[in-house]
């Protein structure tokens, strides 16, 4: 089990992403639009870099939703792949039956 604060502080991060995206879409667009003044640029790469670093996507961690373990997780159960042989084995998961040739 992962520290509750490790997965707080990756809860807290989720959610700045998401009240951040817009802003930091729109600011992006006006960065990588060579059309507009070069002034105009660098005011929206000052705006950008004074949002704070974990509104950004690449900063969350992607952990297991029972644990919290933040390595060996498949993306499409997010569960680690410990609790996946787990529930897997108990039935819990559908369609999933142990490998066996």
């Amino acid at each position: 089990m992962a520290k509750k604060s490790a997965i707080e502080k990756n809860q807290k991060r989720k959610r700045m992403v998401l009240r951040d995206a817009k802003k930091r879409a729109a600011l992006r667009a006006t960065i990588r639009d060579l059309s507009l003044p070069a002034e105009e640029r660098f005011t929206a790469q000052l705006k950008l870099s004074s949002l704070p670093r974990n509104g950004a996507k690449i900063r969350v961690r992607n952990r297991c939703a029972l644990s919290g373990r933040p390595r060996a997780v498949y993306r499409k159960f997010e569960l680690s792949r410990v609790a996946l042989r787990e529930l897997a084995s108990s039935g819990y998961i559908p369609g999933m039956v142990k490998s066996s040739w």
